[in-house]
């Protein structure tokens, strides 16, 4: 029988209980029935809310199917590091939840993507429990200040999260609400301007070649060799790769997009090779039953365990091989109009943060100090 240990943590600023075991896909099915649960991608675990009668509400539910390890949560000196919420939120009405699926319709109306609509209704909701007792409807554009001061800030939750909520609530007001609330005058926080992190090509190379299993060798290579993001690699289906033309077609991926990039030869070597392995039904990558699509975390195991196998102590996660590939073309002289849509980038200033991260531009730069 497995073991859960129950840990407690702050996640978006809420009181959470951490579910931590090992991977079991039936336990994990039956996680994801429980009220409130969810998928952290910063803690690496799924975790519920820290309600009355948290312990006693899950002996019960995996009564027969798994042990509970709740010794964490009865001591305190095992508490005393999780940060503290400084205002408690009021608990959310019937009338509040009616609201939130108000806005959940809209969004897959306007085929917004699941993830985004579970974020956006997560941080709408948030903030509907701060302003009580004050109705909703008669929210002003101060109060949205005042969250940001009294409960973004001193949570410590990331500029990030601040801007999904401004636009959470930008949408509720104009399209649920129909609220005289000036949404266009609400200010979103300075925006954080990060380097990508990129790998070289050994160490490209060392990843790449870690694996033995087949399947996990050609997913974290399909994923360099065309700069795909985590969801587009698990949506593809076998389909989608025209052997004969030397393509990838990369289907409805972010902000709805098709979008077609080659596949070298080598690769296509490597995917008949895996094809001819496990013969996928539906997805071209699948989980362990047929027809079944291979799991995000499965994905992150995979490449960790690669990480471990080549030695690289960084912390590399999916997107850092999407920018190694970006990354590499450029130096490799590749146009950054055409990295642009091989990346599928509305925006081409999204693009040209890899000119800041060259080598081969960098070391161009002769600096001063050589000239003394």
């Amino acid at each position: 029988m497995n073991t859960i240990s129950l840990e407690p943590a702050v996640h978006k600023g809420e009181r959470r209980i951490k579910l931590l075991f090992g991977y079991d896909k039936e336990l994990i099915s039956l996680v994801k029935k429980l009220p409130g649960s969810a998928w952290s991608k910063t803690m690496k675990c799924w975790h519920v809310p820290d309600e009355p009668d948290v312990i006693k509400n899950l002996l019960s539910y995996f009564k027969g199917i798994a042990w509970l390890d709740y010794s964490a949560l009865k001591k305190k000196e095992d508490t005393k590091d999780v940060p503290q919420v400084t205002i408690a939120l009021s608990p959310a009405s019937g009338s509040d939840h009616a609201m939130i699926g108000e806005l959940k319709k809209w969004m897959e109306h306007k085929r917004y993507s699941p993830s985004t609509i579970k974020t956006y209704t997560g941080a709408a909701l948030v903030f509907i429990r701060f302003l009580k007792p004050k109705e909703v409807k008669d929210a002003a554009n101060e109060d949205v200040v005042k969250f940001t001061n009294e409960y973004i800030l001193p949570n410590k939750l990331s500029a990030s999260y601040q801007n999904q909520t401004i636009n959470a609530i930008k949408i509720f007001f104009r399209e649920v609400l129909k609220s005289s609330i000036v949404v266009d005058e609400i200010e979103r926080p300075r925006r954080e301007h990060h380097l990508p992190n990129v790998l070289s090509k050994e160490e490209i190379k060392a990843i790449l070649q870690a694996p033995a299993n087949i399947k996990h060798k050609a997913m974290l290579s399909l994923i360099y060799a065309c700069g795909l993001r985590r969801s587009e690699l698990l949506n593809l289906k076998p389909t989608d790769v025209d052997s004969k033309r030397g393509l990838l077609i990369i289907r409805q991926a972010k902000g709805k997009k098709d979008r077609v990039t080659p596949v070298s030869d080598k690769i296509i070597s490597l995917l008949r090779d895996y094809y001819t392995a496990y013969k996928p039904v539906i997805w071209l990558f699948e989980g362990q039953a047929k027809g079944t699509q291979y799991s995000e975390q499965s994905l992150q195991s995979v490449l960790k365990q690669a990480l471990s196998k080549a030695g690289i102590k960084k912390p590399v996660s999916l997107h850092w091989l999407r920018h190694s590939y970006a990354t590499h073309l450029l130096e490799g002289g590749t146009d950054l109009r055409y990295i642009q849509e091989l990346l599928g980038h509305k925006n081409s200033k999204t693009t040209e943060i890899y000119t800041h991260v060259t080598d081969k531009s960098l070391q161009k730069i002769k600096s001063p100090y050589d000239d003394l």
